[in-house]
């Protein structure tokens, strides 16, 4: 098989590796599409090993694509079901072997490739949103970095949730755009920035919020203790900011707030399986509906990965850059 691969000097290019094969349980996919997302950009920089089990030098946590073999002991799919999942790695190759009960089959409107930029966001923003924050209608969700693969998909989960949603972003296209996706309360985020005097636009806008899905970390989560409400919650899915912030202890204290860290590539396997039985149940039925929908940036082919890295760094895309893998 064909496969991204990542080279000594932090660059990519596309190299032949063998073929696998299913172990028990498991299930090869002929991957069809394959979203990048911020951690491949981080492992490629040789600062997010590959998890235990997964190729070292093979990027992508999710994937879509057609069942093409069957391990022992599998009998809930068929070979060319049309399925998608989340991976701990080597998603962005022309096959994967996963354990069978990481994949979901992929509704039918949607095409399976546009298929593979679903998964990882969906299911972090879903996992972020309801089991860990367990949002209800009516609640103020913030979402940082609402114009990204997990912001866009966020945005759109909260609103069929029943929530109102305040976005922060750092471009008023971007904040724009996400107002044709239900965003009710837009904040651009100066580049100069002041965690208090964000928290000040934020409540200005929406009021204090009940849930913050933190995509960007570093001094944003000041910003978020700030502008949260009693007993609000904020979950920190990302720290493209930085690793460290001020904290104002007192305010975590008198509002009763709970900070909560996300992250689905280095959970184990049955920790995986339950994420993706909540994403099956809860979020492929409203993408079958169309309810909620994945937004891409932008698509390219095997041979341009490095194209779609690059694109994905710049910092400009709204939604999720996808690597076509057919």
């Amino acid at each position: 098989m064909r496969a991204v691969t990542i080279t000594d000097d932090h660059r990519l290019s596309v190299e032949e590796r063998p073929d696998p094969e299913p172990g028990p349980g498991q299930v090869v996919v002929r991957v069809h599409g394959a979203g990048l997302n911020r951690a491949d950009l981080v492992q490629v920089q040789g600062g997010y090993p590959a998890s235990a089990g997964s190729p070292a030098d093979i990027p992508g946590l999710e994937f879509s694509g057609e069942v093409a073999a069957l391990g022992a002991g599998v009998t809930a799919w068929a070979v060319g079901d049309r399925v998608f999942g989340i991976a701990g790695g080597g998603g962005q190759a022309e096959l994967i072997a996963v354990p069978a009960a990481h994949c979901v089959r992929v509704p039918e409107r949607l095409d399976l490739v546009t298929a593979g930029g679903v998964p990882e966001v969906f299911v972090t923003a879903h996992d972020a949103l309801v089991t860990q924050a367990g949002t209800a209608p009516g609640e103020v969700v913030l979402v940082h970095a609402v114009g990204s693969g997990v912001g866009t998909a966020g945005l759109q989960l909260a609103k069929a949730l029943g929530a109102t949603v305040v976005g922060t972003a750092r471009t008023a296209d971007k904040l724009e755009r996400c107002r044709e996706l239900g965003l009710d309360y837009a904040v651009l985020a100066p580049r100069e920035f002041d965690p208090f005097a964000l928290a000040e636009q934020i409540t200005a806008a929406a009021g204090p919020v009940d849930v913050v899905l933190e995509l960007v970390g570093g001094a944003y989560v000041a910003a978020d203790v700030r502008a949260a409400a009693l007993r609000g919650r904020i979950v920190v899915i990302g720290a493209m900011g930085g690793p460290r912030c001020e904290l104002e202890v007192a305010l975590l204290m008198v509002k009763r707030l709970r900070m909560m860290g996300t992250v689905l590539r280095s959970r184990s396997v049955e920790e995986k399986t339950a994420a993706t039985v909540a994403f099956a149940n809860d979020v492929v039925p409203l993408l079958a509906a169309g309810t909620v929908d994945p937004v891409v940036a932008a698509t390219f082919p095997l041979d341009a990965a490095q194209d779609a890295y690059d694109l994905l760094a710049s910092d400009t895309t709204f939604g999720k850059v996808i690597v076509d893998l057919r």
